[in-house]
């Protein structure tokens, strides 16, 4: 039999899975004791070597360099290897990163194990949840379940590990895949990156990035976007869309992967993922709600990542786990996500992907997540522990090695259930949460399953099994099937309407936005004989000379800045510089164009003083952390420009028209900028912000310069003047502290006041708010009505009961139907779900019974306790332009708790933000309508609520709420009481 014809059930080799103690099942250490590893283990485990997310070649037998084909002529050239091994960290710790990585192998090697393993607690200081909540609760998932039950209850406990199970790093076609059920039609499950597009595919579209949809504040455009994903995922034959990110949710500005997420506010986070979610599985693929939760920075984010055998551990109070990083996901959840994908990093020091209280209290309880749980790839540290707590699949199925084949599950599950330490209705769950979920969206009707491209060559025939050293057989890998659409349903046009509306224009003095393509605009024409002098510059202006994909998952900042780096981002098919749009946008017969597309400007200085107009080009890059460009390893070292960019614009401002010139500043940004070298600069006249906005760049930031669309993006951040204002819980964790032990420790002791909540309990005054923007026009807004339309009852109604979840036998197989079939050819370091021997199987005296948790008084529905989704107000408002030109305006509602509230009960006195976002809607007006449109927001039960720890719930306090409406954080201009 071929190997790729053998793989309707696969799996094979070793990672012990015994059964824990029931006080060690949210241990951060599980990882040295599930695995088995020795000195010599932990010698051979270089970190550099292998990663989730980068094809690369270390040894003769592991991944090769991905091939260049004629469809990629600019990445023809080989590729660079792995940049880690020349620069690990920012040049101001190297010294001390190394002292210290030298004397933890000192300690290692003269104390052993044991010496990470007590630097730690030796129990999660999460608390435990068991068992985990079974599926099928919801009514909107009944039908589903039916089905999904009735095809697991023919499966065989080998196949059901098999769809459990990932097949390997680079077995398959896709970044994740899972085995098949071929016997009963079930497909192996396609999982492929990411947020902004299809990775490591051809003929796909670069859509803007998260942080630039979250700034067009609306929702139509969220949903809009997520619609077309998910139609090229589902052309592609991709089954399970790894998107949309809501964490990092934005607690430090300069984290690294910021940009893949919607903004610093749970409520914008949570609306645009609700959004975007429901538009990618209205195209039939699965959605993953990613990365469940507090992975806010890219140092130490993974074990092993800078030396250290721990990833830094997120310490999070319950009441801001609640309020703000879990919020957006209960979002998520209450639009039906069928997948949340669990993180890298340990939350109260226990690792994400086996916190029981995370996965089986809070998502699967709490929220009723009804969908599985996959992990990041390789964010599984243990087997037993992260069955029980909750992970429903292992991705990619390697273990606690890249690339080896050695899987934490596979066939050590399969053990596992045979000898009583995993129950088998736990695994009976794990397999009908993903059916039902395949069933959820509809892909029982696909005609056609698999994924019809390779993540590992562009050539149409290659490796069926790339990261197999031995196995070479070979077949058709690429169809290039075109996913991008054509004519008025290409997705260009879409992408070019989301990077436009998500461009935010912070600065216009003397409304010199719009441009005229003419030049000169009418009131200065007389006054002037010759051709208007315009003048481009800067490197963010030009496409890199090198070719738009030339570094992997677009890890360099040179040229024009669309995409941050990383798993998230993806090869463009092309690229729109804003140098050539621009220059094409004038009218060559009335305006001079020059350019300097470069960050130094020449010594003769005539290019610049010729100038009427300059417009400089500059950006800030960041990204994931297993790549870096220059010193900035995933998460940015500072908040400035990069690449000499604010001395760029001072330089351009000082002799543009030789001072009198006047000058616009286009920043192309994954996050805030400090802009106060520049921005009072009396020439600098206009700044915009336009984020990153994918391969339409150029064509959307002349629909912005030129008034083709009315600017209307809002800041989906705080901008401030200095970067500490963030205050000192916004700092990135670059260095471990000797109190961290071996596992470095982020507290997060500012509790909710992150971004604009910060700016507004310390007063402190913000370059620009959160949610400021400025328009062409004006826009007034009058007539705020409050109306009550729901009962004011502290608690909300009792949890409602759900529906009875399938069951299934519990009497175990016998242990020989799990061994490899006779004759059984298998593929090297592909992981099945059959043993070699029974050794281990014997089953153990103990059941490894759990008495049930609590249930939650919050839960009882997708999202939690359907009473928080219950309007118990009506806000409205009448909007009017009183401008001169059709525009777009966001107006943004906000509440303000009680003041000074003491719980009744308690005694105790609960804090609260000053304002926090509950609404926005974004409302196109025509110019000069001055009668007003209504504009009208339903506040629910959730949004009127604190988290009380103590009685864990939400409770609505007793007092006088402050309703505020308006155009910014900060420009609230319609105020009123409830």
């Amino acid at each position: 039999m071929a190997p790729y014809e053998s793989h309707e059930l696969r799996r094979g080799k070793y990672a012990r899975l015994d059964a824990p103690e029931d006080d060690d099942l949210d241990t951060p250490t599980r990882f040295s004791s599930e695995s088995n590893m020795t000195l010599e283990d932990l010698e051979e485990h270089d970190p550099l070597a292998f990663d989730s997310k980068i094809k690369r070649k270390k040894s003769a037998g592991d991944l090769k360099i991905r091939k260049a084909s004629y469809r990629d002529a600019e990445s023809a050239a080989p590729a660079p290897l792995e940049r880690w091994k020349g620069s690990r960290a920012p040049g101001r710790c190297c010294c001390w990163l190394l002292t210290f990585i030298a004397a933890i192998v000192l300690i290692l090697a003269s104390g052993g194990i044991w010496a990470w393993k007590v630097s730690v607690p030796k129990d999660g200081l999460s608390p435990p949840w068991y068992p985990t909540p079974k599926g099928g609760t919801d009514k909107a998932w009944a039908d589903s379940y039916t089905k999904a039950a009735d095809m697991v209850k023919q499966m065989t406990l080998p196949e059901k590990v098999n769809i459990t199970t990932g097949t390997g790093w680079s077995m398959d076609m896709c970044v994740g895949q899972t085995g098949r059920v071929a016997r009963l039609k079930f497909p192996s499950l396609c999982l492929q990156d990411g947020p902004l597009g299809i990775r490591f595919a051809d003929n796909i579209t670069a859509f803007p990035a998260g942080i630039t949809v979250g700034a067009t504040w609306n929702k139509e455009l969220m949903y809009l976007r997520g619609k077309a994903h998910g139609k090229e995922a589902r052309l592609k034959g991709v089954n399970v869309l790894l998107g949309p990110a809501m964490g990092p949710l934005g607690r430090l500005p300069a984290g690294g992967r910021n940009w893949e997420g919607f903004g610093s506010d749970p409520v914008l986070q949570g609306i645009a993922a609700a959004q975007t979610i429901k538009g990618i599985q209205d195209e039939g693929v699965m959605a993953t709600a990613k990365h469940y939760v507090g992975n806010e920075q890219e140092h130490f984010r993974q074990s092993w990542e800078w030396g250290l055998p721990n990833a830094i551990s997120s310490n999070i109070d319950d009441r801001t786990l609640h309020e703000i990083y879990a919020w957006p996901f209960a979002d998520s959840v209450k639009a039906g996500v069928t997948s949340v994908m669990c993180s890298y990093n340990q939350v109260n020091s226990s690792y994400a992907c086996q916190n029981s209280r995370l996965l089986n209290g809070i998502l699967k309880d709490e929220l009723g997540f009804q969908g599985f749980v996959q992990s990041d790839w390789l964010a599984q540290r243990s087997g037993v522990a992260s069955a029980l707590a909750g992970l429903d699949m292992s991705m990619p199925g390697d273990g606690l090695r890249w690339a080896k084949g050695d899987s934490l599950w596979g066939p050590e599950l399969t053990r596992s259930v045979l000898n009583g330490s995993v129950p088998i209705d736990r695994v009976d769950d794990m397999v009908t949460r993903i059916v039902a979920s395949w069933y959820q969206v509809g892909q029982d009707k696909w005609d056609d399953q698999g994924p019809n491209f390779s993540s590992w060559t562009n050539d149409r025939v290659g490796k069926l099994h790339e990261g197999s050293p031995s196995d070479h057989a070979m077949g058709v890998v690429n169809q290039y099937v075109n996913a991008q659409g054509e004519g008025k349903d290409a997705h260009k046009n879409l992408v070019r309407r989301v990077a436009a509306e998500g461009t935010v224009l912070v600065k216009n003095e003397d409304k010199l936005l719009p441009l005229d393509r003419k030049g000169w605009k009418k009131s200065k024409k007389s006054k002037r004989r010759t051709k208007y002098r315009v003048g481009i510059f800067g490197e963010d202006a030009r496409l890199p000379r090198e070719g738009i994909n030339h570094c992997s998952d677009q890890s360099c900042n040179e040229g024009t800045l669309a995409s941050g780096w990383g798993s998230g981002a993806v090869k463009f098919s092309y690229l729109i510089e804003p140098l050539s749009a621009v220059r094409a946008a004038f009218d060559n017969a009335t305006v001079y164009v020059t350019d300097w597309p470069e960050n130094k400007l020449p010594s003769q200085k005539e290019v610049l003083e010729d100038q009427d107009l300059c417009i400089v080009f500059v950006n800030a890059d960041s990204g994931e952390g297993y790549e870096h460009y220059g010193s900035i390893r995933g998460d940015r070292n500072d908040l400035n420009l990069q690449k000499g960019g604010d001395k760029l614009v001072q330089d351009v401002a000082k002799d543009c028209g030789k001072g009198m010139g006047d000058v616009v500043v286009v920043v192309h940004t994954v996050g805030p900028v400090i802009l106060e070298n520049f921005i009072d600069i009396v020439n600098v006249k206009a700044v915009i912000i336009a984020n990153l906005p994918g391969t339409e760049s150029g064509n959307a930031i002349v629909d912005v310069l030129f008034g083709d669309v009315n600017p209307s993006g809002r800041l989906p951040y705080t901008i401030a003047k200095n970067e500490d204002d963030y205050g000192p819980g916004s700092k990135i964790k670059y260095l471990p502290t000797p109190s961290d032990g071996l596992a470095p420790q982020q507290n997060f002791s500012e509790g909710l006041y992150i971004d604009y909540r910060h700016f507004d309990k310390q007063d402190i005054t913000p370059r620009y708010e959160f949610g400021y923007g400025l328009s062409y026009t004006q826009f007034t807004l009058s007539s705020l009505l409050i109306k009550e339309s729901g009962a004011k009852t502290s608690f909300p109604k009792p949890r409602p009961e759900g529906l009875t979840p399938p069951s299934y036998s519990t009497h175990l197989p016998d242990p020989k139907s799990a061994l490899f079939p006779e004759g059984f050819h298998k593929v090297e370091r592909y992981i099945y779900p059959w043993l070699d021997s029974l050794k281990g199987v014997k089953k153990h005296k103990s059941e490894n019974l759990q008495p049930q948790s609590p249930l939650s008084d919050a839960g009882g529905g997708p999202g939690g306790n359907p009473d928080l989704y219950t309007t118990l107000l009506t806000v409205s408002a009448s909007l009017a332009n009183i401008g001169l030109l059709d525009g777009s305006t966001v107006v943004q509602l906000y509440i303000s708790f009680p003041k000074n509230y003491t719980d009744n009960e308690t005694g105790e006195a609960v804090d609260f933000p000053v304002r926090v976002l509950r609404g926005f809607e974004k409302v196109h007006v025509e110019a000069q309508k001055t009668d007003g449109q209504l504009v009208t927001f339903e506040v629910t039960r959730r949004d009127l609520s604190y988290w009380d720890v103590k009685r864990q719930n939400w409770v609505l306090p007793v007092g006088e709420f402050g309703i505020t409406v308006g155009f910014s954080s900060r420009n609230l201009v319609l105020q009123g009481k409830w």
